[in-house]
């Protein structure tokens, strides 16, 4: 038995090792397939990527790493991914995007032009005026006129999206013309990446946060684009560093009373958030989700650009609160503003971008270039860089390697979101999946079809109660370049008579571990890792986990969403790596503004699918237990 087994376990792993190393190709799956890609990266073009000394990329050589190719990072050394991504969207600052960089690029048009001069970089004293000054206009709202001329903005703009076509392959490798959206009031990050579907269906200049700063303008200026005939989508970012400002509850940016007007404008605009990138993760944080024994993961609670440490408001930070007051705002409102999926993106300012821990180079050109910079405590906008952290990445469910089939799937949010780590992820939920069976396992696609044809898979609703309790099946997969994995938990949020409530359920794990019964937890997974090596074996967890679950809690009276979490067992930090590279003990604690912040020496990494969402029928009310 234990053979079989153990062959089965091996077939398993194997199968899912070429499926992860195969290339994407072109064909139509009605089952759907996953595709990696990155939604949010900068190069050479955005202003403070040129100033932190990514001074010789741009867009083309961001296409270029993304296939797989090798580029230079700003450091000088080269940089290359192990396995190409599937898609990509290049993500510079619509604010001053290109200028800086073509106006050192002898013979471009911006070059030859007056204002062009305060643009040379001749000196690290010229680096530091220029990121002043163009810093400044941004901050005070008071933009440089002859940068953001149309003629000038439009024509960089009109490039970046002839490189975005240029480069797409489509059944092999899709790009999607984007631009982050920039505004920071007060040092309070309300970012959003915008991607749009299709590059010959694009405005003629972005909508920057010189053109305004409040969302509610952004998200007018997208319904305008859609009404023209652009497809387009905003993904919010590093909803951590916002100061309770991404998901308000009273109040929107203007200090308007929400409305229903204003949540089916979001909801309509923003069907995405950003849940893991280089600063942090913003799925939840410690004291919002205290019976969450994994809530302490990547934290970074506090604002950069800032010269002192300041109070930071963790409400309306961190996104699994903010889905659930999202139910809350729905049961008021009748419109559920922030029913999102999750995705990973980078936010790297180096053109390339690094998942892994074992290669982790920074992500802000020479400031965090090389380990001895990365290991020194070195502070970066208020940032200490031991608190950086490899990428988040995005894994999408489509039909093939398309724009049309990628970009739907992001609208419907069949999406999920990863650390770093290519595991593969699905989670549907339904009323009983009748004829279900998992045998099989990962070779075994019978289960998908009935899936699909009995529930509905992430980032849906479930329709109409056909049971006393809906049903989820959840199914990962390792990436075999990482570490095997610990469990598989379903988080659930609910809200009842105007307040919210969570709570976390462990579905499927590795070994013969029970949950024990006084605390209800499941004991941890154990731990391979040599802190002095900054090794670890795969000796411990799963390559596969897999289960059915019905909510044990369930009261069709309430509103409510459920999402799975993948963990991996604990791996090595890349501090912890890099340490053990320069002979030196690794770091436990970092200090920002003279405050001091954990640095933890091994990491668990993790996937988060996007939520089901549940509500009840009209004519049931309330329960009153």
């Amino acid at each position: 038995m234990r053979t079989r087994t153990l062959v089965a376990i091996m077939l398993s792993f194997a199968l899912a090792t070429l499926l992860a190393a195969a290339p994407a190709l072109a064909g139509n799956n009605p089952l759907r397939e996953v595709y990696f890609g990155e939604t949010h990266v900068h190069t050479g073009w955005s202003f403070d990527a040129y100033i932190f000394g990514n001074r010789l990329t741009g867009p083309a050589e961001a296409y270029k790493y993304a296939l797989g190719k090798p580029i230079k990072h700003p450091g000088g050394y080269t940089i290359q991914l192990k396995h190409p991504l599937d898609w990509v969207a290049v993500t510079d600052h619509s604010e001053y995007a290109g200028t800086v960089q073509l106006a050192n690029e002898p013979g471009s048009a911006i070059s030859k032009l007056p204002i062009a001069e305060k643009l040379k970089v001749r000196s690290e004293a010229d680096i530091q005026r220029i990121f002043s000054w163009l810093g400044d206009t941004i901050a005070k709202n008071q933009p440089v006129k002859e940068l953001v001329d149309p003629k000038v903005a439009g024509a960089v703009w009109k490039e970046n999206v002839a490189l975005a076509d240029k480069y797409y392959q489509p059944g092999r490798f899709t790009t999607f013309p984007g631009y982050e959206w920039t505004s920071t009031p007060n040092n309070r990050n309300l970012h959003r990446n915008v991607l749009f579907k299709d590059a010959k269906k694009v405005p003629e200049v972005p909508f920057s946060s010189f053109n305004s700063q409040h969302p509610e303008d952004l998200w007018k200026w997208m319904d305008s684009q859609r009404q023209a005939g652009h497809e387009v989508l905003a993904i919010s970012h590093n909803v951590n560093l916002s100061d309770g400002l991404m998901f308000p509850t009273g109040v929107d940016s203007r200090g308007r009373p929400l409305d229903a007007a204003w949540a089916e404008e979001r909801l309509r605009n923003e069907p995405l958030s950003e849940v893991k990138q280089i600063k942090g993760q913003s799925e939840t944080h410690p004291q919002l989700s205290p019976n969450d024994e994994f809530a302490n993961f990547e934290v970074l609670d506090y604002l950069l650009f800032v010269e002192q440490y300041r109070p930071f408001h963790i409400h309306g930070s961190y996104i699994r609160e903010g889905l659930e007051n999202g139910l809350a705002i729905q049961a008021k409102l009748g419109h559920n503003p922030y029913k999102v999926g999750f995705v990973g993106g980078s936010d790297s300012h180096d053109t390339g971008t690094p998942y892994q821990q074992k290669n982790f180079f920074g992500a802000h050109g020479f400031n965090d270039g090389s380990i001895e910079e990365r290991m020194s405590g070195h502070n970066l906008v208020g940032l200490d860089i031991l608190q950086e952290n490899p990428a988040g990445l995005t894994g999408v469910w489509a039909e093939e390697n398309t724009r049309e089939a990628i970009f739907s799937a992001l609208q419907r949010r069949e999406v999920y979101a990863t650390s770093g780590p290519r595991h593969q992820l699905r989670f549907f939920g339904g009323w009983g999946f009748k004829g279900l069976k998992l045998q099989g396992g990962f070779a075994n696609k019978e289960w998908l079809k009935t899936a699909y044809e009995q529930g509905v898979p992430m980032g849906s609703d479930l329709p109409a109660p056909q049971a006393k309790a809906p049903s989820f099946i959840v199914w990962a997969v390792k990436d075999p370049d990482s570490g095997n994995l610990d469990r598989i938990q379903i988080i659930k949020g609910w809200t009842k008579n105007g307040k919210t409530f969570e709570k976390i359920y462990d579905v499927a794990w590795s070994g013969k571990r029970r949950i024990d019964p006084p605390t209800a937890k499941l004991p941890p997974v154990g731990k391979t890792v040599n802190i002095s090596a900054a090794t670890y074996k795969n000796t411990i967890g799963a390559t596969e986990l897999k289960a059915v679950w019905t909510d044990p809690d369930f009261d069709p009276t309430l509103k409510a969403f459920y999402y799975a979490r993948v963990l991996e067992i604990p791996t090595p930090r890349w501090s912890t790596i890099q340490a053990r590279q320069l002979g030196k003990a690794p770091p436990t604690t970092a200090k920002t503004m003279g405050v001091e912040h954990p640095v933890p020496q091994t990491v668990q990494e993790r996937a988060w699918s996007s939520p089901i969402w549940y509500s009840p029928p009209a004519e049931l009310p309330e329960s009153a237990k």
